[in-house]
């Protein structure tokens, strides 16, 4: 008896190690996997969905079939330095480093990239835990996929209400419309959205979120250079 209840806490322990080792190793390995274009990857959260037994709608679509409003909307909202950074913007990174050195409140500094991995692989919330996690996977994301890639998973799996993920669920859900129709207003207020999804509601926008979408259609509209690496 007293065999096998030594034996039972090393084996115990071993298996826990390789759980975990296989858990920080796996997304690693979908990140190649993800590169594939007939793939279409699903989040932590909608898995959540699923598990919770409530269901969501998210209907996959190719970046072609996604309105260019869109694709500028967000990422002159969200990662302005998307087509020239390598997953991670670390001018902005280290300001929030020095930031919160200082005592002061820290600003977001997560891109596209680091989004997109979080979504696909990690938890809502902050924590360090979570970042240190983020930061490799973004690295590694963008190494591996072309920015056109992670853009049109990135728009695939984003939360836009509860249950609706994606920008052609989001665009059906608030503006009943294809996303490849959306207008740069409409798109503008779906970017501005994306920070919380749940409060702000692109279909239902208070004054706030209008003035916000404003600043965001005016930087799409010049956003020129900026796009280079998702339209030639």
């Amino acid at each position: 008896m007293r065999d096998r209840r030594r034996s039972f806490f090393p084996n115990l322990v071993r298996r826990l190690v390789l759980i975990g080792i296989t858990l920080v190793v796996l997304p690693y390995l979908l990140i190649f996997v993800y590169a594939l274009p007939f793939i279409h990857p699903v989040s932590t959260l909608m898995l959540s969905e699923l598990v919770l037994l409530r269901g969501y709608d998210r209907r996959w679509v190719d970046l072609d079939d996604i309105s260019p409003n869109l694709v500028r909307a967000v990422m002159m909202s969200e990662d302005g330095q998307f087509c020239f950074h390598g997953g991670v913007d670390w001018t902005q990174m280290r300001g929030v480093v020095e930031d919160a050195l200082d005592g002061e409140a820290t600003r977001g500094a997560s891109t596209i990239s680091m989004q997109t991995v979080k979504n696909l692989f990690l938890w809502n919330g902050r924590s360090f835990i979570r970042k240190g996690l983020e930061l490799p996977l973004a690295i590694g994301a963008d190494f591996v996929w072309s920015k056109r890639r992670m853009m049109e998973i990135y728009l695939n799996v984003a939360e836009w209400g509860p249950g609706i993920y994606g920008a052609e669920a989001a665009a059906r859900h608030h503006f009943k419309i294809p996303a490849s129709k959306l207008s740069s207003r409409q798109a503008a207020l779906l970017a501005v959205s994306l920070p919380n999804p749940i409060t702000r509601v692109a279909g239902k926008p208070g004054r706030g979120m209008q003035r916000l979408a404003g600043i965001v259609e005016r930087r799409a509209r010049n956003s020129g250079d900026y796009i280079k690496c998702i339209y030639d």
